[in-house]
């Protein structure tokens, strides 16, 4: 397993403290390694939901090369 050390401000220390002093964490390494979790997958979903909208090239590659 990597560490990290990860500089916050005064205020998102608190708020992360406060977390875990009401048990939604059990420890502020937690919090860290939930939190990048989250943020990792809510990217992939982006990434999916993104590649979706695009447009397909699927078909005759002369007929794709007349279009353009």
């Amino acid at each position: 397993m990597t560490t990290f050390s990860i500089p916050v401000d005064d205020n998102v220390a608190k708020k992360i403290k406060h977390l875990v002093a009401q048990g939604v964490f059990p420890n502020i390494a937690e919090f860290g390694r939930q939190s990048m979790k989250k943020y990792l997958e809510e990217l992939a979903v982006e990434a999916i939901l993104k590649a979706e909208s695009e447009p397909s090239l699927s078909g005759d590659l002369d007929d794709l090369l007349e279009k353009i």
